[in-house]
């Protein structure tokens, strides 16, 4: 687990000037601060920043090459079935100088080229440069747990694992892009392949991406996992009994560690079954972390112990009543671009808290994706029952939705109104912060002429069409691992992690579990109005009634409480600010509107803090881009003094300055 970056120069006799990947390198320092690495041969520089994992000697440390030193790679991630590829090749005549996971990467491209990605099971973003090609290739997890930024520019080409390493650069270019910002407010991140400024690009999870000296950039997909349900005719104890097998196999491999391992644990089922099978497969009790808010109007923590004593595991907890004045700059500089998901922050001090005892940590993130768990897609399926009725029963029921009172009435009164409309524009309601409605009273003039596009519709709309699924639950299954899951779940999971330097593994997606829910039928995910149904069957053992009967909740913050009491100030003086008026993005009354209505008693919460970190973000690495520079240079200056790093273009083997 680390952070890698590279440069390929336009021309294959150029040499790329290194304080450009020095500072990329800098950029990414919290991330690996186990130590960092360059290689320099011709048109090629590659960048690692390292948190030891596997192999901690120095025989360790990346970038690392092949024997002849013709393959050059840099690897961010795990590979959990480096020992069974590494003993296929050495019987192949290779020869390794590590026990590291990331050098497999290396041999492996020589026996099978761009198939390497292919033949991984685990979570990785990687490099290979070949030498004598003058190539290089990028890769992706198949699900998108490790991230991968890109960018060509007048120079060359240039990627890294974090945005902000890209801006560290002035070479890079910053134009924000409106259209990914409408993209934002719809979704509360910037689905890939975009990103928040227009000529940096998110590779997608599961490809490759190819470019040579002068070339561009050629993307394909290596992966695509099928929602066919090729399992329909299983029988429900068979299913459970398949589900429970690959689902302690992929807790298994994911407790390889040279370092303390412990696990996230929220009160869920899904973190609830990670903890059960890392207890049941260690001599030693599992350590478990868990956190709660101040004033949070859900206490996760008691459902948690129940599992800590349930399995004996060493556990920790966190009770916190943030600073968010303080903690917002950091929050949206390690980002990058613009993410609202309000569980950023009780993830970030999760992370925090937990890297203090272990420097791995297991998540159950993945299992609503793999098995069905979300609310809204007991809502979407029963949306598209409701509107196959015949229209006059199904106006009846529209009809009815709009007159419901209660705190979830504006949420009753949207789905009402969909019902009338497609499943994407249904699912999407269920989602958005912003409907279309609101956001054409919100939106300024750099934002308004988007409005007739609907990106986030027509990105839905793609997805679902495109799936072999045949139920409703298994299509947003679907929708949701190639959207939701990559570029908003894992892309806060790896930036609260990486921020302290902790790993995150997260044994749901293990393609072969993640498959095996794909192939399942709807009936078999939902049942009885309630998600996740062959996962509690085959886990009734190990997990409590408590913990298995529960409703999803969310692991967000109280933006309500926080917006109407103590930041109520601090959001109204950042948005009304003549700062962020004079961005053109929004109309000052509509947000004065907004604020007035969440103080007397509706709930805007979340609305509010989208706009918050997308002012926040502005006044961070737009407006203070040149100030962020700054500090990245002069850390990477200290990094070359210490090392006593060269200052030129050096060609050849790899050179670690730092240590590790």
């Amino acid at each position: 687990m680390c952070g890698i970056a590279g440069f390929l120069a336009k021309q294959s006799d150029a040499r790329p000037d290194p304080r450009v990947v020095q500072r990329f390198a800098a950029a990414m320092i919290h991330r690996g601060p186990d130590g960092g690495g360059f290689f320099f041969d011709g048109p090629a520089a590659l960048a690692h920043r390292r948190l030891s994992i596997i192999d901690l000697s120095a025989a360790g440390l990346q970038p690392m090459t092949n024997e002849d030193g013709q393959v050059a790679i840099v690897v961010n991630g795990e590979i959990y079935n480096h020992q069974e590829l590494r003993s296929d090749l050495e019987k192949k005549g290779h020869h390794f100088r590590s026990h590291s996971d990331s050098e497999v990467v290396a041999h492996l491209y020589e026996e099978v080229g761009d198939r390497v990605p292919e033949l991984l099971r685990g979570m990785f973003a990687l490099a290979i440069y070949d030498v004598r090609a003058r190539r290089l290739l990028l890769a992706r997890d198949r699900f998108g747990e490790k991230p991968l930024y890109y960018t060509q520019r007048p120079d060359g080409f240039a990627f890294a694992s974090e945005l902000a390493a890209l801006l560290a650069d002035p070479g890079t270019d910053a134009d924000v892009s409106p259209a990914a910002v409408d993209l934002y407010l719809s979704l509360q991140y910037v689905p890939a392949p975009d990103s928040i400024f227009r000529q940096v690009k998110k590779l997608p999870a599961g490809c490759l991406l190819e470019v040579a000296c002068g070339g561009e950039p050629h993307v394909r997909r290596y992966y695509q996992i099928s929602y066919q349900p090729t399992l329909h005719a299983l029988d429900e104890r068979e299913a459970a009994a398949r589900v429970r097998a690959a689902v302690e196999d992929a807790v298994r491999v994911r407790l390889m560690s040279d370092v303390p391992l412990g696990a996230f644990l929220s009160g869920g089922l899904d973190s609830s079954i990670v903890v059960a099978c890392m207890a049941r497969a260690s001599s030693r009790p599992v350590q478990t972390f868990s956190v709660g808010f101040v004033g949070a109007e859900v206490d996760e923590l008691p459902f948690a112990r129940i599992i800590a004593q349930r399995f004996g595991t060493d556990h920790h907890e966190l009770v916190v009543d943030p600073d968010m004045t303080r903690l917002l700059p950091s929050i949206v500089r390690h980002h990058g671009e613009p993410f609202a998901d309000t569980s950023t922050l009780p993830t970030r001090y999760l992370c925090e808290m937990t890297r203090k005892q272990v420097t791995v940590a297991l998540s159950g993130d993945g299992g609503d994706e793999a098995f069905g768990g979300y609310q809204r897609y007991l809502w979407g399926d029963l949306a598209a029952r409701v509107s196959s009725w015949p229209q006059p029963l199904a106006a009846l029921a529209r009809k009815g939705l709009q007159v419901i009172p209660g705190a979830h009435a504006r949420a009753i009164h949207t789905f009402g109104r969909r019902l009338s409309e497609d499943d994407a524009a249904r699912y999407l309601s269920l989602i958005c912060h912003f409907s279309r409605e609101e956001q054409k009273a919100l939106y300024g003039p750099k934002l308004r002429e988007l409005l007739a596009a609907d990106a986030a519709y027509a990105l839905f709309r793609q997805h679902l069409q495109a799936s072999a699924a045949r139920d409703n639950v298994s299509r947003y299954c679907d929708l949701d691992a190639h959207t939701y899951l990559p570029d908003d779940i894992f892309a806060k999971v790896d930036i609260a992690s990486m921020t302290f330097g902790l790993e995150a593994r997260a044994p749901f997606v293990d393609h072969a579990v993640m498959e095996l829910g794909a192939a399942l039928p709807g009936r078999l995910k939902l049942s009885r109005g309630k998600g996740k149904y062959i996962l509690k069957q085959a886990f009734a053992d190990l997990v409590p009634p408590e913990i298995r009967g529960r409703h999803k909740k969310g692991f967000a913050s109280p933006t309500r409480g926080w917006f109407a009491g103590p930041l109520r100030s601090f959001a109204r003086d950042l948005l009304l600010s003549p700062e962020a008026r004079g961005r053109g993005l929004f109309e000052t009354s509509a947000v004065e509107s907004l604020l007035a209505r969440h103080a007397a008693g509706e709930d805007h919460g979340e609305r509010i803090w989208n706009l918050v970190v997308l002012e926040q973000w502005h006044r961070e690495l737009v407006d203070g881009r040149l100030r962020f520079q700054s500090a990245v240079a002069e850390t990477a200056e200290r990094l070359a003094r210490e090392a006593g790093a060269p200052t030129g273009a050096t060609a050849g083997r790899p050179h670690t300055p730092g240590g590790g």
